[in-house]
């Protein structure tokens, strides 16, 4: 997207912003001004934004993977570092596979699969309603089923052994650091879409655990953790039969555990 430095607001809403303490600012100001149609709308985001309400709820999507990502007040935004997940997906899964994107949020790491890979056969699950409703907008296109409840709970049971990709974007913020991330996320956002236990890997240990029962052989898990918990979370995958191994971009900071299921 241009900047529209041309705008006759643009200066002005810049200079609010950078008070506010955006460090973008710029690129903040070329999102806002399109997407508010009347100058008291524009200043309505602004107000918003300004305030320290997340850009992407102000706006109503997030960008991912170069697509728009419908997004209501509450649920998660995707991250950028994320991307990689995908990324790593899409290079290691089969043609037209059958995937799962559990604690979907918004759906756009399926989303984002589905656009990688014509063809796919995609359930989505979160027990967040928002959640839900956001997910049914983003994969609707690429005909993705989405379910609200538990995990694995409310998939059907049709799926059990045929997963090729599942990926769980779960969480795993220590409980006790929750209160050390921003503002955006930690006065904004979910906190179950947070707070991942003691030690951040509450959520993965149950994914984990349930996760060879619905891939398919060789099929495989993915998600994302902090380096630090890299070890512990490759373990935990490996102690449920997996093959473990971890990937890291350096651009982003993300490290991705990819979980093999025997048989591949």
């Amino acid at each position: 997207m241009s900047i529209p430095s041309s705008h006759p607001a643009f200066s002005s809403v810049v200079a609010r912003l950078r008070r506010a303490g955006c460090v973008f600012a710029e690129d903040e100001a070329a999102i806002l001004i399109p997407a508010a149609p009347t100058t008291a709308d524009l200043e309505s985001k602004i107000g918003r934004r300004v305030a320290g309400e997340p850009l992407e709820y102000v706006v109503g999507w997030a960008d991912f993977c170069g697509r728009r990502m419908a997004l209501e007040p509450g649920v998660f935004v995707p991250r950028r570092r994320t991307e990689f997940l995908v990324g790593r997906a899409v290079e290691l899964a089969p043609e037209r596979p059958v995937a799962v994107d559990l604690c979907c949020g918004s759906g756009a790491l399926g989303a984002a699969l589905a656009d990688a890979r014509p063809g796919t056969e995609l359930y989505a699950a979160d027990v967040d309603p928002a959640a839900v409703r956001c997910a049914r907008r983003n994969l609707a296109d690429a005909g993705g089923r989405v379910y609200a409840g538990d995990l694995y709970d409310p998939l059907p049971s049709g799926l059990r052994g045929r997963v090729d990709v599942l990926m769980a974007n779960v969480p795993y913020v220590p409980t006790a650091e929750i209160a050390l991330l921003p503002g955006e996320a930690r006065e904004h956002e979910a906190r179950a879409a947070l707070d991942g236990g003691g030690d951040g890997l509450a959520a993965l240990r149950r994914v984990s655990a349930a996760a060879p029962d619905w891939l398919a052989p060789g099929g495989r898990l993915y998600f994302e953790v902090s380096e630090r918990q890299a070890s512990a979370a490759a373990a935990v995958a490996a102690a449920d039969g997996f093959d473990a191994q971890v990937a890291a971009d350096d651009d982003t900071g993300a490290t991705v555990v990819v979980a093999t299921a025997s048989g591949g």
